[in-house]
């Protein structure tokens, strides 16, 4: 009766053709690192499979950076990350998933490469053979930008300095290791072009060898070698042939030298006095004018980091100089991305793929044809035989605006479920409340303007900044297609880069999704861009508004006549390059920059959110719901991630913020007060601003701790806010920022937060908060499990982020990727288990009594994913259908009943608990919570469910009832079930028919 036991029934049901051979039922997100590898992974298979988790869900594992955070600056992609294991211990580790009948589900990234590691031989390739090298397709590279002296080579923005003062600093050195010529950087490593080796050897003959004999055959071996890399086909050379070529000829050269410079010391010896000589004298500008010849030939130039903003030639990911894009739609690079990826799939070690940032790619929707196919090729030639269109579990971190839809023509089971994830906490905000909580936010910041001018500013600030480069190049390419035709020929480079700007700051989604093939725009990209046109032109009615009409031409695909088939073939590049970049302007000006600028309410700030939407209505959650169901229901379910910018118990309290908003406007002056001595005097202002002073009270807010924490964890806690707000204050770009980081703010900023939460007798303010805290805590705390059992329950695959199974107050990384202690939660999980089979109610009971420990949300994740194992058709295929609610509590419930065939389940998730509490004062406990606050209420279910039902959490059975006098369901007569009794025991309910 009480058994939390998982089913051995594997998640392989076949929908239809186009469903994939395997359906994961929930995921559970794993950060690999140095403090968690394979074998770490492996030995927690068997807690996974208690917790009821179906498969794991694993950050990138492929070798990235030296000592990555996080996975994603990926230097070699066919070898799996050292730091984790080998590919023997992850077989180990995929092996034992099985054995725990877990599946896999793998994060790939195919948009770019981390190309700040020695280790990258792509990249490294790239810069000692330039446009000559094989790998120089891999990389969105403009080897002929408009600067003269960057024709033919890559900016490498990475001194820490002016290239000048770097170099006479002695920062840049020449060395030979690895049978290679390098100039070195600190730790960074640039390797020299063969060809022009024979600068150092030439002069190492002329200068340290002049005295040995010509006929020695040490000088004629390296004579030999200087006369054969100077007969090497030119680094700008291009056909396959001549690469092939210069590749066999200088390794030769390489081998030929390495073996000299053994054999003979004096060889050797010349060589290092020649380098000492190149690397210059510190003191003697002129000393180091060899050195700065040698570098100018390479294929490559090194200047200073802030140069990449304005003149850097190779598409990045968003704005981040050390990862570079790749040309993953040419299917060669495609190959060579995912040989390893195709492989695992094909020997069954992983039965899924999450793909990374699709926006980025030139084309997502033939990518996922490419990977599709590529897989279903792999599981064939593997011995499977495979008929669907979607062979392989395929979900895409795609972040949807509110009205958005992902492309029903993508080859993909959906979203990573950003969209479900602000859908769903939407609801526990009191949309009643919108201009209350705008008001209080506005009186104490000063800060006024709506929401939609800060995004629109803070987009302007990426392109005039940390994305100008970018804009630039696409409008250079705009500039020469306004050449084709007379009547734009007399359009200016910058009244063309002007307009670009002005339509990308103004587009209302991440991109458009045109193909390079397409004739036609379709309906939906077309009222996008036809938006982001009308929205510019009235925020600029200076400008010449034939410029608008021109590039909407481009944009809408509407060719003048007379142009050539080439010149069309620019036009549609125009497109796809355009496309490439209203991406990753929007991410960094939405969620890295205006999300951190204005925050009324702090958990509307996130990732796919739009904080103008202030919370969601239940209908509305029901229809997305619905919606997911007829046309995704194997997307995932997200509520907190890698990437979010709060965790999702952080968001549930803060939401509560809006149940009560005198009391918050209340203490927010109050606060200040207390608070004012603590502020710094920079330049007649007060720092920090009052702006950040509101986000600093409610992220203490959405993160005090739950128990009394020692000095040890409390020191710990303030330096995490510390952290926090410094970066918030940095992304925010208004006072500091990354680029140029305002040193004294920052100190200010500091002080601030570590003397109003420092524990001093007269510190009134930390005694005030913590009271404070203690009325948001309990209904947070509710909020949270009603989320996470709507995650569990709605349509869709519901994800947990590594840690979350328990209270989790992490912030934005890298504070949300520390390391988690599994053996607590495994402990706490085998206690709960071992409890449930023996008494569900008492046990129940003690987990509401001791909230705070956190076995509360063990036990709801637990026992909701043991129910969804058991049913899992029910829960993929199953109808939805809202329930509603009569009483004076109706408002304050979220319910829906999912049915097939005689299985059914319902879900009753109460929201806004704090304002359904008549002493609202006093609820800080579970003594002081009333469930009467219930009675007269009931939940409406329609004709055809069943009449008895069994609570999954207490083990309770309920009769249903029928409706009330009035009721009136548009579901026609049925029967009711009453909340008072549903919610006595416990806070949420789960019930699952017995009839």
């Amino acid at each position: 009766m009480g058994s939390l036991a998982v089913p051995q029934a594997m998640e392989r049901a076949a929908l239809s053709a186009a469903t994939p051979r395997y359906l994961p039922a929930s995921t559970y997100r794993l950060q690999f690192s140095a403090h968690l590898r394979f074998a770490d992974a492996a030995a927690l298979a068997a807690y996974f499979e208690k917790l009821g988790i179906a498969a794991v869900y694993a950050s990138p594992l492929f070798r990235a950076r030296r000592d990555s955070a996080h996975g994603y600056d990926v230097i070699d992609p066919n070898i799996v990350d050292p730091e984790f294991g080998s590919e023997t211990d992850f077989q180990q580790f995929a092996e034992e998933l099985a054995r725990h009948q877990l599946g896999l589900v793998m994060d790939v990234v195919p948009n770019h490469m981390g190309i700040d590691d020695p280790n990258n031989r792509w990249w490294q390739d790239v810069l000692e053979n330039g446009p000559g090298s094989a790998y120089a397709k891999f990389f969105d590279i403009e080897w002929h930008p408009p600067k003269e002296s960057l024709q033919e080579t890559v900016l490498v923005p990475v001194l820490g300095d002016q290239y000048g003062k770097v170099l006479e600093a002695q920062e840049l050195k020449l060395a030979y290791r690895d049978q290679r010529f390098y100039v070195e950087y600190y730790q960074r490593r640039f390797p020299l072009s063969p060809a022009t080796w024979t600068v150092l050897l030439t002069h190492a003959l002329a200068t340290h060898l002049q005295a040995m004999p010509a006929e020695n055959p040490a000088r004629m071996e390296l004579e030999s070698i200087v006369t054969a890399l100077e007969h090497l086909p030119s680094r700008t050379e291009t056909d396959p042939e001549k690469q092939r070529e210069r590749q066999r000829e200088q390794d030769v050269a390489r081998r030929r030298l390495a073996t000299l410079m053994d054999d003979h010391a004096e060889i050797r010896a010349a060589i290092d006095a020649t380098l000492e000589t190149f690397n210059g004298r510190k003191g003697e500008p002129h000393s180091f004018d060899r050195l700065e010849n040698i570098l100018a030939q390479q294929s490559y130039r090194l200047c200073y980091w802030r140069v990449a903003a304005d003149e850097i030639n190779y598409r990045r990911f968003f704005d981040i100089n050390e990862l570079a894009a790749l040309h993953v739609e040419d299917p060669d690079v495609f190959r060579a991305v995912h040989e390893m990826i195709l492989r695992f799939v094909a020997r069954g070690w992983v039965h899924g793929l999450r793909i990374d940032h699709p926006d980025g790619l030139y084309d997502p929707e033939q990518y996922l044809e490419s990977l599709q196919d590529g897989c279903k090729q792999a599981l064939v030639d593997a011995g499977g035989r495979l008929d669907a269109e979607r062979p392989t579990y395929v979900v895409v971190e795609k972040i949807l605006g509110y009205d958005e839809e992902l492309p029903t023509t993508w080859r993909t089971a959906g979203t990573t479920g950003y969209d479900f994830l602000n859908q769903v906490g939407g609801i526990f905000v009191d949309r009643t409340s919108a201009r209350a909580i705008k008001e209080t936010y506005e009186q104490f910041t000063d800060v006024a303007p709506r929401f939609s001018e800060i995004y629109y500013y803070a987009k302007r600030t990426i392109l005039a900044v940390s994305m100008s480069s970018e804009l630039h190049m696409i409008a250079r390419r705009l500039d020469r297609i306004s050449e084709q035709h007379r009547f734009s020929r007399d359009f200016t480079l910058a009244s063309l880069q002007r307009v670009v700007s002005e339509v990308i700051a103004c587009f209302p989604v991440y991109r458009t999704y045109i193909r390079p093939s397409t004739k036609f725009v379709s309906d939906v990209d077309r009222a996008r861009i036809r938006e982001a046109l009308r929205i510019a032109r009235r925020r600029n009615p200076a400008i010449n508004q034939s410029l608008f009409d021109f590039l909407g031409s481009i944009l809408l695909l509407e060719d003048p006549d007379g142009i050539t088939d080439e010149q069309r073939a620019e036009r549609r590049q125009f497109v796809m390059r355009f496309q490439q970049l209203t991406g990753p302007v929007t991410a960094k000006g939405l969620e890295d920059t205006a999300f951190y600028r204005a925050y009324p309410l702090a958990s509307l700030n996130e990732v796919g959110g739009e904080p103008q939407h202030f919370g969601t209505s239940v209908e509305e959650f029901h229809r997305r719901n619905q919606a997911r169901l007829s046309a995704w229901p194997m997307a995932m379910l997200a509520t907190s991630t890698h990437d979010t910018k709060r965790s999702e118990d952080v968001r549930a309290r803060i939401s509560v913020l809006s149940e009560m908003t005198d009391a918050w406007a209340e203490r927010l002056d109050r606060w200040n007060a207390l608070n004012r001595p603590q502020k710094t005097q920079i330049e007649g202002s007060e720092a920090p601003d009052t702006n950040e002073e509101y986000l600093f009270y409610q992220t203490l807010a959405g993160t005090w701790p739950l128990e009394s924490a020692t000095a040890e964890l409390w020191s710990e806690y303030v330096d995490r806010i510390v952290a926090y707000m410094i970066k918030a204050a940095k992304e925010a770009k208004l006072n500091t920022s990354w680029m140029n980081p305002e040193q004294d703010y920052d100190a200010a900023l500091e002080h601030f937060v570590r003397g109003t939460l420092e524990r001093r007798e007269d510190n009134r303010f930390l005694a005030d908060f913590h009271e404070f805290a203690e009325r948001l805590a309990l209904p947070g705390m509710i909020n949270s499990l009603s989320q996470t059992l709507l995650k569990i329950a709605s349509p869709g695959v519901p994800d947990f982020y590594q840690g979350t199974e328990i209270w989790n107050f992490s912030l934005v990384d890298p504070d949300n990727r520390r390391p988690v202690d599994f053996a607590l939660r495994d402990r706490l999980l085998t206690e709960v288990l071992q409890w449930y089979e023996r008494d569900p109610q008492s046990l129940a009971s003690d987990v509401l009594k001791n909230w705070r420990d956190g076995r509360i949300k063990l036990f709801v994740t637990t026992a909701a994913l043991g129910l969804r194992r058991s049913h899992i058709e029910l829960f993929i295929r199953g109808n939805y259908q809202p329930l509603a609610a009569e009483g004076a509590a109706a408002e304050h419930v979220c319910a829906f009943a999912r049915s097939l065939d005689d299985e059914h389940v319902i879900a009753a998730a109460p929201r806004l608990v704090h304002k359904l509490h008549a002493n609202q004062q006093q609820v800080s406990t579970v003594e002081s919570w009333q469930p009467e606050v219930w009675s007269e209420s009931r939940l409406l279910l329609p004709a055809g469910l069943p009449t008895r039902w069994r609570h999954r959490f207490t083990g309770e059975e309920f009769a249903t009832e029928p409706q009330s006098d009035g009721a009136s369901l548009p579901q026609g007569d049925g029967a009711s079930l009453d909340l008072a009794e549903l919610l006595a025991r416990f806070p949420i309910a789960l019930l699952e028919s017995i009839d």
